[in-house]
């Protein structure tokens, strides 16, 4: 169900995507977080279809199985304009996509609708991200992110065992086939994330919330129907973000 079933194309890179639902319901693009793929969204993708609606989970670029940027851009607003150009292309012919983006998608998400197109979807939803991050948060995830950029894993096992100590209230899985599509495996044996590793180096030569005051007015910007997702145990959006985020969007829903 989740195998690529092709590319889109965006700024002249292909972007890998699967897709759920019937292909003339209402379209739904996810955009994951950075570091991540398109099946981190699997589960929900389902879920969302068996709603009636089409499902589309997308590798950002840098990520998965889609291109790398030959020039290494891996800014918020190159990935916001890809999120545009795809939003564009899987509405020929069919109702305006929505979109839903978590951590990067999600920024990426707000610089689409908020500066570049704000007609080009029908709402926006942020799961768990907002443009007032916690600095701790992002310093402790880019950490995470870059800690084996180079030198990768042994074996899925030893990266198992890294996950599992930056996220200690979760259970080790016992089947690490989910961790192996996050991860591709080198002629020299081992394994390393399955992004560019300029992407890492791109977002520690810049800080997280440099561009927060932009991302506010961004998030000000948006007029179609926008809804912010806090996840209960996040180190990124605290109580007090989602308060700001509430001050700059007074008619967005907040779950």
């Amino acid at each position: 169900m989740y195998d690529c079933d092709g590319y889109l194309h965006a700024q002249g890179l292909k972007l890998a995507h699967s897709s759920v639902g019937d292909p003339a319901a209402p379209p739904v693009i996810f955009a994951h977080g950075g570091g991540q793929t398109r099946h981190a969204w699997s589960a929900a993708a389902k879920a969302v279809a068996f709603e009636g609606y089409r499902s589309i989970i997308l590798d950002l670029r840098g990520h998965g199985e889609s291109d790398w940027a030959p020039d290494g851009d891996y800014s918020l607003g190159a990935i916001a304009r890809d999120l545009v150009e795809v939003g564009e292309s899987v509405a020929v012919g069919r109702p305006r996509p929505h979109v839903v983006g978590a951590s990067l998608g999600g920024l990426a998400a707000i610089v689409a609708a908020g500066m570049f197109a704000r007609d080009a979807f029908e709402s926006v939803t942020l799961v768990d991200i907002t443009p007032n991050m916690d600095a701790a948060g992002v310093t402790k995830v880019v950490g995470f992110m870059g800690a084996h950029v180079k030198e990768g894993f042994a074996s899925l096992e030893q990266a198992a065992d890294v996950v599992a100590t930056y996220l200690p209230h979760r259970p080790r899985p016992k089947d690490l086939e989910g961790l192996r599509k996050n991860l591709r495996q080198g002629e020299d044996g081992r394994w390393r994330w399955h992004w560019d590793p300029a992407f890492i180096t791109g977002v520690t030569r810049r800080s997280g919330v440099a561009r927060t005051s932009e991302l506010e007015q961004a998030v000000r910007n948006i007029r179609v129907p926008l809804h912010l997702i806090r996840g209960r145990m996040s180190e990124l959006v605290t109580e007090d973000s989602v308060a700001a985020f509430r001050s700059l969007a007074p008619r967005a829903h907040f779950t």
